[in-house]
């Protein structure tokens, strides 16, 4: 029989796995699994336990939204375990989920996973953190991590356009250079994102045949500080039309490079506050995971 350890985040989203567990664990027992539950309470327990014990079993369940994975995946490549992880998003946003076309349905992705093969994708590595799908900075950026968990469960994506609201009176330029195997980037930016991901927040939609997951490479998105109402029209326009070839807006790949930038700016991993400095490494850790799709 199959072992495999279920990492539960019994409050993400609208605690809306909560109610299924039962279902799901019945669902996998049918199916010759035998599961050992371990549920989270604060952060950075399933970093923890995955670290501890993912090597022990044949894969490892993730219950939970976008932070959740992020601490398995950190656990798992942390603790140098190669086990494959089946992911059932049950959070606010769930872009990593969106890209993979994994069902919302907690129950319907549980059903997935049972029949699911091994695929290995990218992950990023923002200095010593592991991401699954982003890592970013400016506008917006310190609304995912400053919504209260309890308004993120009442209203979902509306809790980060709320705080996002909060934010816009503070948008400042940021100068940022980065530097990447191939090209220099250097301005004045309201946002920037390193990305392996079609969706981003909700609010970026990259085109899935641009876009691979496991191709070694990221997409550069950063947007410039506009100039006037007109350049913000552009940004706003493209944004919309998912269409990046606006002057104000760099979208680029890149396999690692370098963020310059003054103390004191915010940054996310996968909707997490990060440990940022005046210099940070970001790199692509090619086919670092194996995802059940």
């Amino acid at each position: 029989m199959e072992k495999d350890l279920l990492i539960m985040n019994p409050y993400a989203g609208k605690k809306q796995a909560k109610p299924y567990l039962a279902d799901i664990l019945e669902l996998f027992s049918k199916n010759g699994y035998h599961v050992t539950v371990e549920m989270t309470s604060q952060r950075g327990d399933g970093i923890t336990l995955a670290e501890q014990y993912a090597g022990e079993y044949d894969k490892v369940i993730c219950i939970g939204g976008d932070g959740t994975l992020n601490e398995v995946i950190n656990g798992i490549l942390n603790g140098g375990h190669k086990t494959p992880i089946g992911y059932i998003p049950a959070g606010s946003t769930n872009d990593f989920a969106s890209s993979l076309d994994i069902p919302k349905n907690v129950v319907k992705a549980a059903e997935k996973i049972i029949n699911a093969k091994p695929v290995q994708l990218d992950v990023g590595k923002f200095n010593d953190r592991y991401f699954s799908y982003v890592t970013s900075f400016g506008a917006f950026t310190k609304t995912s991590f400053a919504a209260p968990q309890n308004l993120k469960n009442v209203l979902g994506r509306a809790a980060y356009i709320l705080e996002g609201i909060k934010d816009l009176s503070s948008i400042k330029p940021i100068h940022m250079k980065f530097e990447a195997e191939n090209a220099v980037y250097e301005d004045d930016y309201i946002f920037g994102a390193i990305t392996n991901s079609t969706s981003v927040g909700g609010i970026l939609s990259f085109d899935p045949e641009v876009v691979s997951m496991s191709d070694g490479v990221f997409e550069v998105f950063l947007v410039k500080s506009p100039k006037n109402i007109v350049e913000l029209n552009e940004c706003i326009h493209a944004i919309v039309a998912q269409k990046y070839d606006c002057p104000s807006i760099v979208f680029a790949n890149a396999s690692r490079g370098t963020f310059y930038c003054e103390d004191g700016i915010d940054w996310t991993v996968d909707g997490e506050q990060a440990n940022a400095s005046q210099v940070n490494e970001v790199v692509n850790v090619h086919n670092a995971i194996t995802v059940l799709l």
